[in-house]
């Protein structure tokens, strides 16, 4: 399979767009065409088997396409839960994608784009001689993930780039304890800004002289691949229990995990519709409304891993839906403010004895704010991001009790850390990254 830029410009194979991250002309690689598969062709019941069979047109003719299972495999290799919810009259569900190192979802992208690197760098040539430089810019649970899923990894070095005093303080521990090939860069200004500065430094002749560069955001494919496989395993699984397709609430941000959902249903997934739960920034719910692309700077909210104003992966989701009244039928979005997710996280608690992270609370207030018509027609799931423990000073005053902190967790929580301030201006990341030629 080939893969080309959303603008255009370029065209690549699987390798070369996963160590590319972005295409040279800004663009986001996507497939020639999206591969529709029937869901009966997908066999096993992890995720890990799941994805080694969706994702094996995206692998095809390429040096990986044999390593894909060991890959899923390796990278795969905890759990993923479809949790039915009981007590509710509606068919509601939650995918708990928080189980992995760092407790949040991030997790599955983050390793699977490590399992990918670390078998592409050693085949030869350049890729086998020069470093691969990672830089990643965080709104939370990114940096966190991918610090983890590469520190000490060889060949690889990694700069995390997060907003100072907008994330929650088990989350900057998260970006700041590893050291080693890791770099943790507190960035004075928003996600945006954090953002804006590592694409500036793609398209920076100078730093792309020294330093071999490419992104593990969601814009980098081997991120966003993984996360359509457990939006198709969370339907093939209630299909095969049920017989019914699933509807997804997917809480997004930078719209990665939401394109993702949108990728897997277009790959003829039992999925039925599509709704992305955003905090108050709502860029996205108010393209759907006005037709306007009106990026802004970010809010910082309780949801602060959702803190985006331009989310870059609409440009993926316009690729596939270039008329906006497709893209309104495809997909619809709902916004909430900080107290309507302190109301969310109170009211399930009580109706469900389950604790949500800000995140996951989106996703639930977005459900209770469908027609009961909707909610009675179809089976609902909503995505579970991150475990509760990682947002405990907002979430336990909330609940009035505290919350268990997983174990890979508290063993993250215990290492030291630190990070390097920085402004958000290319000619301050040049001289910090200097000794990393």
């Amino acid at each position: 399979m080939r893969f080309r830029s959303t603008r255009g410009g370029q065209d690549s194979d699987l390798t070369g767009a996963i160590l590319q991250g972005l295409a040279a002309d800004g663009g986001l690689f996507v497939p020639e065409s999206v591969p529709v598969l029937d869901p009966a062709s997908i066999k096993g019941e992890s995720l890990a088997e799941i994805a080694a069979g969706l994702l094996a047109p995206f692998f095809a003719g390429s040096e990986l396409e044999a390593e894909l299972p060991g890959i899923c495999r390796d990278a795969l290799d905890f759990p993923v839960v479809l949790r039915e919810l009981r007590g509710e009259p509606e068919a509601l569900a939650v995918l708990e994608l928080f189980h992995g190192p760092t407790a949040a979802f991030k997790d599955v992208g983050a390793r699977f784009l490590a399992a990918l690197l670390e078998r592409i760098l050693p085949r030869g040539g350049d890729r086998g001689r020069r470093p691969l430089t990672i830089l990643v810019a965080t709104s939370g649970d990114t940096g966190g993930a991918v610090a983890a899923a590469f520190h000490k990894r060889q060949g690889i070095r990694v700069g995390v780039f997060f907003p100072r005093g907008q994330v929650s303080p088990r989350q900057r521990h998260q970006l700041c304890c590893w050291g080693d090939n890791v770099r943790s860069f507190e960035v004075d200004g928003s996600f945006d800004d954090c953002q804006a500065l590592v694409k500036a430094a793609f398209r920076d002749p100078e730093l792309n002289g020294r330093l071999r560069l490419t992104a593990a955001n969601s814009i980098n494919l081997g991120r966003l691949l993984p996360q359509v496989a457990y939006h198709a395993a969370a339907a093939l699984w209630y299909f095969r229990r049920h017989r019914q397709r699933l509807s997804a609430i997917v809480p997004t941000g930078n719209l990665g995990n939401g394109v993702a959902c949108v990728w897997a249903r277009a790959m003829g997934m039992p999925i039925d519709r599509i709704i992305f739960a955003v905090n108050s920034n709502q860029t996205i719910p108010d393209f759907l409304s006005t037709g306007q692309w009106r990026a802004r700077a970010s809010k910082a909210t309780l949801a602060s891993a959702m803190d985006v104003g331009d989310p870059s992966n609409m440009e993926r989701l316009r690729d596939l839906f270039p008329e906006l009244g497709d893209l309104r039928s495809a997909v619809q979005a709902y916004p909430v403010d900080d107290d309507g997710i302190r109301a969310q996280i109170a009211r399930d608690y009580s109706r469900f004895g389950a604790i949500w992270c800000p995140h996951t609370a989106t996703g639930f207030h977005a459900y209770d704010g469908l027609p009961e018509s909707a909610r009675r027609g179809s089976a609902w799931c909503v995505s579970a991001t991150a475990h509760p423990a990682k947002f405990e000073t907002i979430v336990e005053p909330i609940v009035g009790r505290g919350i268990d902190v997983p174990p890979a967790l508290a063993a993250i929580l215990r290492m030291p850390a630190e990070s390097i301030p920085l402004a958000p201006r290319l000619d301050e990341l040049r001289p910090a990254l200097a000794d990393w030629a």
